[in-house]
């Protein structure tokens, strides 16, 4: 019974962080589109809530599920598609982190515009390029986390 229940908890924290992370990728880039300081303030603001509400609890929830579901199960950490597993969550964050920075960053600056009532300053284009090109890696890695958990190849890592 418990495995079923760690089972699911970890089936509900990739679908939450995928989602989530699909959502606001389309929200922001939507929002972008328009070059409107006011909107872009405001739904960079509320990606901002999203992603530590969110993102940032599955994100701290998914190691601990997974663990206890394998050991639950009687898998080694080390097995390979596991192990490819972890590295690719590892990626996924190394991506994340600064995405969650620069969100932060594109929020401030568009509220500024809009104080200001002016354009959006050249470095929220150079951050924009940056968070944009920074989910291309991680989404893909969130990819292959779902299809290595659907699958379980037998990978031969060592």
């Amino acid at each position: 019974m418990l495995q079923e229940w760690l089972l699911l908890a970890h089936v509900i924290g990739a679908t939450v962080l995928f989602g989530t992370g699909a959502g606001i990728a389309f929200f922001m880039v939507m929002a972008h589109r328009t070059r409107d300081p006011i909107l872009i303030a405001h739904v960079a603001a509320t990606v901002v809530i999203a992603d530590t509400v969110f993102t940032a609890t599955a994100a701290i929830l998914q190691p601990v599920t997974g663990y206890l579901l394998a050991r639950s199960i009687g898998w080694n950490l080390s097995e390979g598609w596991i192990a490819l597993s972890l590295l690719l969550y590892v990626v996924t964050g190394l991506f994340w982190l600064p995405v969650v920075w620069i969100q932060l960053q594109l929020r401030d600056l568009a509220r500024a515009a809009a104080r200001s009532g002016g354009a959006l300053p050249p470095s929220y284009n150079s951050l924009y390029r940056i968070w944009f090109a920074f989910g291309f890696p991680a989404f893909s890695a969130v990819l292959g986390i779902f299809w290595l958990m659907l699958t379980k190849p037998s990978i031969a890592l060592f």
